[in-house]
């Protein structure tokens, strides 16, 4: 990174990706043009789930080359008077790939689930059955993995600025 200065460290870095809930998954698409989609995810163990259509071009750029990466803009505020933003961004680089296994598939909506409407479990496992008994319902879905090979982090140097007085001053 150029401007060491704002880079996060890794630890924030995994605390932005966890606290936020969309961003955006650039893969090789047709003709190797970049090719990004907007997803909800979550986070655990190093790796990004998502669910998914069976088919479809991000279903398609997939097969035909995991590298990817995913861009978290966990923060974007606008400041016109200083013509600029106060932003934190996190960029993640990986390999993604469709979780075949049907455990695993199932351990990845229920993460999606809790994620996404927590502490409500008889809903979850209602919602999780109903995938579950719906005759092929699971073949007709997919759940995406991307493993995190490495990430970087960076926020707008006048939040470094801020945290820095702050430290100064405490």
């Amino acid at each position: 990174m150029r401007r060491n200065r704002q880079e996060l460290p890794q630890a924030e870095c995994i605390e932005l990706i966890t606290r936020s809930t969309s961003g955006v998954l650039s893969l090789v698409g047709d003709g190797g043009y970049p090719y990004g989609v907007p997803l909800s995810y979550v986070y655990r163990d190093g790796a990004l789930f998502f669910h998914s259509a069976v088919e479809g071009h991000k279903v398609d750029a997939v097969r035909a080359d995991g590298r990817c990466s995913f861009t978290i803009v966990a923060k974007d505020e606008v400041h016109p008077g200083e013509y600029t933003t106060y932003f934190r961004s996190v960029i993640v680089f990986g390999r993604i790939s469709i979780i075949a296994d049907e455990a695993e598939k199932i351990a990845a909506l229920r993460l999606i689930g809790e994620r996404y409407n927590p502490g409500d479990d008889v809903a979850l496992n209602r919602e999780v059955g109903k995938h579950l008994t719906s005759a092929g319902h699971l073949q007709h879905m997919l759940l995406l993995r991307l493993d995190i090979e490495h990430l970087s982090g960076k926020e707008a140097i006048e939040l470094v600025r801020a945290r820095e007085q702050k430290h100064l001053t405490s």
